[in-house]
């Protein structure tokens, strides 16, 4: 038994190490801003803490349009130019954000100029926002080219100093500023981390490539899009409630979001650190391997996830009644006995999109499956809403997300599978 473990280790030796290193990173960026909703949820009354919500809920929408899937594509052109021609991997920075740069000036200027008559006395926590936009855009842009080029030990040291040397000014300003505090804390958090990235990459070269721009922006449209879909079926049920005067609910329901999140986190995080192997062993035509791993690894996961949803049946309802005391429990309960039902079918589900389909060239997949189902999901929540309240909400997302999950992934699999 020892003997086999060890060399299941050896034979993963490689995907194991890069998973530790990619949980730390995400530990320490992610973890920070984490700790800022907790922080936040703990500090601030419900009704700024939904405010505070809806307003990143806002500026994330913001960030799809900003970056429309550069990052992404650039993760996947380095993994395949470190593949098979390294040269071009310096130039994957510069030409990627020339297009980021393009993008965010362009929805800076239309949030300044037109902002105010959507989101009326929001518009000015909006405003407040708009430097972690431009800085939360370009951390991502070198996150995605670190993932590509598996530097995924590099990138968590980076994050977790940032993150630690973060802690002590997030939870000074929320405490002596409140909601202002909490925005500006992400504010500061971005900036830190663009500027250690900045700083820590130096293999790039300032050089016009009009193949490299072209490849990156072709693909990127595909992922932009499907960003659009994911926040149409996630996100966007945010800025819905808002529009219903919902605003307290909007913290109960990012609470929530939050929690899902989290739980999910591992197998992202573990998609990630082989979608730089799904790129290359497509670029190398190795099918037959691909073929086998995936079944194997979505039936694990998925017995996985129903471990987890157990768990999380028993122990997140006591986190709530030691820490949220202040807020409705009775409703927190029932909107985490609802979502944790997709867990078990999110856990193969997101790892299969982000560690197979959108790395192996198959974005316009989910492009198109993410599409339909955020447009879907939007129809469900109005129809809903007026029927249920606020809980309507937990009910589209529910439909929603069954329907992609079974359409994409069966899809998918047959492509694979006949190819």
């Amino acid at each position: 038994m020892k003997k086999r473990i060890q060399n299941l280790y050896i034979k993963h030796k490689e995907t194991i190490h890069n998973f530790i290193w990619r949980s730390l990173q995400i530990f320490g960026k992610q973890g920070v801003t984490f700790l800022i909703f907790i922080i936040a949820a703990k500090l601030l009354t419900p009704f700024e803490f939904g405010i505070y919500n809806y307003v990143l809920a806002v500026v994330f929408f913001l960030i799809i349009f900003g970056d429309f899937g550069i990052s992404i594509a650039a993760s996947n052109y380095v993994a395949e130019y470190n593949a098979i021609d390294e040269k071009k991997v310096r130039c994957v920075l510069f030409n990627s954000g020339i297009v980021i740069l393009g993008l965010s000036s362009i929805v800076t200027l239309i949030t300044i100029v037109f902002g105010k008559y959507f989101l009326s006395e929001k518009f000015v926590y909006v405003l407040w926002t708009l430097p972690m936009f431009f800085f939360a855009l370009m951390t991502s842009l070198y996150d995605g080219i670190y993932r590509g080029l598996k530097r995924f030990e590099r990138l968590s040291i980076i994050s977790l100093i940032t993150g630690f040397l973060s802690l002590g000014y997030v939870y000074y300003l929320i405490k002596n500023f409140g909601l202002l505090g909490a925005l500006i804390s992400q504010n500061i958090f971005y900036l830190l981390l663009f500027l250690v990235l900045a700083l820590d990459y130096k293999d790039y070269d300032f050089i016009f490539n009009k193949e490299i721009l072209k490849k990156i922006t072709s693909y990127s449209l595909w992922i932009g899009l499907s960003n659009i879909g994911l926040f149409l079926y996630t996100r966007v049920d945010i800025i819905i409630l808002g529009q219903f005067g919902f605003i307290e609910e909007i913290g109960y329901y990012e609470i929530i979001n939050k929690i899902f999140i989290m739980i999910l986190m591992p197998v992202t995080l573990l998609a990630t650190v082989v979608a730089p192997n799904t790129a290359k062993n497509f670029a190398l035509g190795r099918f037959d391997y691909i073929k086998d791993k995936i079944i194997k690894e979505s039936l694990l996961l998925l017995l996985i996830g129903l471990l987890v949803s157990g768990l999380s049946f028993w122990i997140i309802p006591l986190i709530f009644k030691n820490f949220l005391e202040e807020y409705n429990l009775g409703l927190l309960i029932l909107m985490l006995n609802l979502i944790i039902i997709l867990v078990p079918f999110k856990f193969f589900s997101s790892y299969i999109s982000i560690g197979y389909i959108t790395p192996s060239g198959n974005v316009k997949i989910l492009t198109n499956t993410l599409l339909i189902y955020g447009l879907l999901n939007i129809t469900l929540d109005f129809i809903l809403i007026h029927s249920f309240g606020f809980i309507g909400v937990i009910y589209a997302t529910l439909i929603s997300q069954f329907l992609f999950i079974i359409t994409t992934d069966v899809y998918f699999y047959k492509k694979i599978l006949t190819r």
